[in-house]
């Protein structure tokens, strides 16, 4: 590995006091971050300040942003994607009620205004058993299409250039990688990382304590590797295609997500808490972001 650990590279506490922070998206000169339990997506231009910029009461997850420049705000419980407009003001986008199995989680809007969603499906905080869901794809004209199926808790998500999708699937220990066609399809599925061998068990408790690494968050550098929040050990890791880790940033805590932002894109923003159990998360207020400077900067979308 590369670039050192924790011990030599200073983590920052950027905000602190939320109940749980995921979905962190760099924008014009701010870091936009959903907080599930108080249903706000807040901005912070990493200095300490806060301002909330949408209230969600069906829990914010995914962001993202259109080409023009409005956002679009993952409503998990409802099922529905939300579109705030330039005023400020949240209406429904687009409504997944009917592709859904899950809650809704993490989304990645793609150059052309597409954008793929991924959803638990199964209910994972009341004890279900584990069962894998779609990706589901929302066209710019409001078409929901269905479009990939049979992924392990599809989670965070970015695009390299050239147009290839990458999936974390968090319960199968792997990334996988799609090519997005003009019409938006997806096509040459292929596994883009591997950290062992998937879970072949339906009970989650099993199945955490089978996985290696638990992909969650990702985002991409400019050299084309991928930061990975691991969300059962309480790091971040450096992966390059074929799945080599080539970095380690330990958080002390869990991190559940992570964002290369800031001026020159070499601030890695890492969204921190004790667990990711509701129960545990829900009436508690001890989630952080957190900042540390890496070498490679931001690449890729989000």
């Amino acid at each position: 590995m590369t670039g050192g650990s924790a011990r030599d590279r200073e983590l920052s506490v950027v905000l602190e006091g939320y109940s749980f922070l995921e979905c962190p998206r760099w924008r014009d000169g701010r870091l936009w971050i959903s907080d599930f339990y108080t249903g706000r997506v807040v901005s912070t231009d990493a200095g300490g300040g806060a301002e909330v910029v949408a209230r969600v009461p069906g829990q914010p997850s995914g962001l993202g942003f259109l080409p023009d420049g409005r956002a679009l705000v993952v409503s998990m419980r409802d099922h529905r994607i939300l579109v705030r407009e330039h005023s400020g003001g949240l209406a429904e986008y687009a409504d997944l009620s009917g592709s859904a199995t899950g809650f809704l989680n993490d989304m990645v809007v793609d150059g052309a205004g597409r954008a793929f969603v991924g959803d638990f499906g199964f209910d994972l905080m009341g004890g279900a058993p584990l069962r894998y869901a779609a990706l589901t794809r929302v066209d710019p004209d409001g078409t929901v299409t269905t479009a990939a199926e049979d992924l392990g808790f599809p989670n965070g998500m970015v695009v390299l250039p050239g147009n290839v999708l990458l999936v974390a699937e968090t319960f199968a220990g792997r990334i996988t990688a799609f090519d997005i066609g003009g019409d938006g399809g997806l096509s040459g599925r292929r596994v883009w990382a591997r950290f062992g061998e998937a879970p072949r068990t339906r009970d989650v408790a099993e199945a955490i304590g089978l996985l290696q690494v638990a992909p969650d968050g990702i985002c991409a550098d400019a050299e084309g590797a991928v930061w990975v929040a691991d969300a059962l050990h309480g790091r971040v890791i450096r992966v390059r295609e074929g799945g080599g880790i080539v970095d380690e940033i330990q958080a002390g805590t869990g991190v559940f997500a992570c964002m290369l932002g800031g001026e020159d894109g070499r601030t890695l923003f890492l969204c921190t808490a004790p667990s990711f159990a509701e129960h545990e998360r829900r009436d508690t207020r001890e989630a952080r972001l957190l900042a540390v400077r890496v070498d490679v900067p931001h690449g890729g979308l989000p």
